[in-house]
């Protein structure tokens, strides 16, 4: 703990309560803590919130209006893609994630570093539109992560890995859906399908693929609060990892 925290999370107390923030002090105070087999590679797990790997995308209805929105939007957002792809191949990069970086996983963002990305309304307004108005707006999004179009091209991978946390949880929108792709979350394979959306806990081990050789697998990925965390706690975690990650050099 820092100075800094210490004062964030004293402003919290005082506005919702002497409990209102545990949990996260006793995630910081824990480390690694205890966790659930695969997700042992996480950074910080935030007790008390259920190991469920695979959740019904319309089950929390903090998250179902999210989810309605980028499937009512869905062929539009994906004829913009097109269109993007086609035309403006230099606004998409090389993700970079935080364990590797991958030239044929390939990346569109519309939120990152703590904002929306402003030139991404001109190249894919709806979808920008909708993570606006339905999640950034309304405080879903988690402003720690980000939201990308996420590509993989014909042949590509990604390595089974656990991501930071599980205070958060990932939804896909798939917007373009050839044969052969996949997902693994805990051990479960599942399918996109098109216009649909999956979510999931993203700090169990997970990995994905495109097979095909036909074109690339875009889905939309968007990282939304979980719906078991409490608006204190979310200003908490916001201050205390903005804080670490100035520590370790990384904002």
């Amino acid at each position: 703990m820092t100075p800094e925290i210490d004062d964030a999370f004293a402003a919290i107390r005082s506005e919702h309560g002497p409990d209102s923030i545990a949990r996260v002090e006793q995630m910081l105070a824990a480390g690694k803590g205890d966790r659930h087999p695969l997700q042992k590679g996480a950074r910080w797990i935030l007790p008390g919130v259920s190991q469920q790997p695979w959740h019904d995308p319309y089950g929390h209805p903090e998250l179902a209006p999210v989810v309605h929105a980028f499937e009512a939007n869905h062929a539009t957002i994906k004829k913009e893609l097109e269109t993007a792809w086609a035309a403006r191949r230099n606004a998409f990069s090389d993700y970079e994630h935080y364990l590797t970086r991958q030239s044929d996983w390939q990346a569109l963002y519309l939120f990152r570093k703590g904002g929306l990305v402003a030139e991404s309304a001109d190249t894919a307004p709806t979808a920008f539109q909708v993570l606006k108005e339905e999640a950034v707006d309304t405080g879903k999004l988690c402003p720690l992560l980000e939201c990308h179009f996420s590509t993989l091209l014909p042949g590509a991978a990604i390595a089974p890995h656990c991501d930071l946390w599980n205070f958060s949880i990932n939804l896909h929108l798939a917007v373009d859906i050839p044969e052969e792709c996949g997902i693994t979350v805990a051990g479960e394979t599942r399918s996109w399908e098109e216009g649909k959306c999956l979510l999931f806990d993203y700090s169990f081990e997970h990995e994905a693929w495109n097979r095909g050789t036909t074109r690339p697998r875009t889905c939309l990925l968007v990282d939304l609060w979980h719906p078991e965390t409490t608006v204190p706690e979310r200003k908490a975690l916001v201050a205390a990892i903005t804080e670490i990650r100035k520590l370790m050099g990384e904002e």
